[in-house]
């Protein structure tokens, strides 16, 4: 039989995802895929219900319900400060996953590179692939995640078409500064080329950070790509709803991409999700101080068990050095551990390797979330207290 697709050969099924399917089949706690285990907000609930009662059950507007967009544009200008308009520079998207497909292959040419920081998303890797680019990577250092300036400065050619920006970031709880969105906005800039900037856990915040939209800095609207979903902020990561903002001329290779890829989110959750952006203050203020609290209650947790680690600035994941107790284990490595960390204490995380181009670099690494609720965490402190 003839081959099938070769570029399909150049990376693995999501290993977080794989993880959630080993932990629901042993019945364990899942600390691997960072979905909130806890309600959402029953008056977005009450708005879903409300759509599919009112029949807004049939294909939506392609890029997005216009009730929505408006939402989007609000919600946009006040948080991040970005200017956009509704009926020409957004796209509603199957979450922030497809919006990311679909912004690199609305901009991606053969031969163009992209850079990534890493330790990266899994996502991130595949994406470049299957939109025909070549990433470039540059390295978050531990402790504090800080990137080498002359490094990062290097990764730039006359190849670079974008650089993909995760902040907060997922798997490392870094939050990028002003100053260093500034530096690489300075490199785009001088090269020439885009910013492509995931900013879903943009009201995960703790200890005074602030978050900084790239597309709000002097110069960046035109060459900056920003994208957001209702999944992580609102705990509806099985709707599906994202969105991405971007200048005209981008977004409608955006949108042509987006069409044939999926047609459209679920109409009834678009309308529920103008509800969910216009929820007062207060409760992003609550959902931060939950997160902060289950930050530092899973930190305190996994320091006992001999993890090491710093503390996440944003985002609600950590990433630690595991090596400690793949030695009390026996595991050869981060992949095995995790294996092990199910058969013995029913907790599952993700191997530190699949946020790496190179395995090898995270192979002492595990990944654990705290996205959830305390009827999960103060089991999950009871069980992890048999590493000790």
């Amino acid at each position: 039989m003839k081959d099938l697709s070769l570029v399909t050969e150049k990376f693995t099924e999501s290993v977080i995802r794989e993880m959630t399917r080993i932990c629901d089949a042993v019945g364990g706690y899942n600390l691997a895929q960072g979905f909130p285990d806890f309600a959402c907000p029953r008056e977005v609930k009450e708005a879903a219900l409300a759509a599919i009662r009112d029949d807004k059950n049939q294909y939506p507007v392609t890029f997005g319900e216009p009730e929505l967009r408006h939402a989007i544009a609000l919600k946009a200008l006040r948080y991040n400060g970005i200017k956009s308009d509704p009926a020409t520079d957004i796209t509603v998207t199957c979450g922030a996953t497809e919006a990311m497909i679909a912004s690199l292959r609305a901009i991606i040419n053969p031969g163009d590179e992209i850079i990534v920081f890493e330790p990266f998303y899994e996502n991130y890797g595949p994406d470049g692939i299957l939109s025909g680019a070549t990433p470039r990577y540059v390295k978050l250092a531990r402790p504090d995640w800080r990137y080498c300036s002359d490094e990062l400065a290097a990764a730039f050619n006359e190849r670079t078409k974008a650089i993909v920006i995760n902040t907060p970031n997922n798997p490392t709880g870094k939050v990028f500064s002003r100053a260093e969105l500034e530096e690489v906005a300075s490199l785009c800039q001088k090269w020439d080329c885009y910013v492509v900037t995931d900013e879903i856990y943009e009201h995960i915040l703790y200890d005074g950070e602030r978050h900084v939209s790239m597309a709000s800095l002097p110069g960046m609207a035109e060459r900056t790509i920003t994208i957001s979903s209702l999944s992580k902020t609102y705990s509806v990561t099985g709707w599906r709803v994202g969105w991405a903002i971007a200048s005209e001329r981008i977004t409608r290779r955006i949108r042509k991409v987006h069409d044939f890829l999926t047609v459209g989110a679920p109409t009834p959750l678009q309308h529920a999700a103008v509800t969910a952006l216009g929820l007062p203050e207060a409760y992003y203020v609550s959902l931060a101080a939950h997160y902060r609290e289950a930050r530092d209650f899973i930190g305190g947790v996994l320091a006992a068990a001999g993890f090491s680690f710093a503390l996440p600035r944003g985002a609600y994941y950590i990433l630690t050095d595991a090596a400690v107790v793949m030695r009390r284990l026996g595991a050869r490595d981060d992949t095995d551990l995790a294996r092990k960390l199910i058969e013995t204490v029913g907790v599952a995380t993700v191997p530190g390797s699949s946020f790496y181009a190179d395995p090898g670099d995270g192979a002492g690494q595990v990944r654990f979330c705290f996205c959830k609720g305390w009827e999960t965490l103060r089991p999950v402190a009871a069980a992890m207290a048999g590493l000790r």
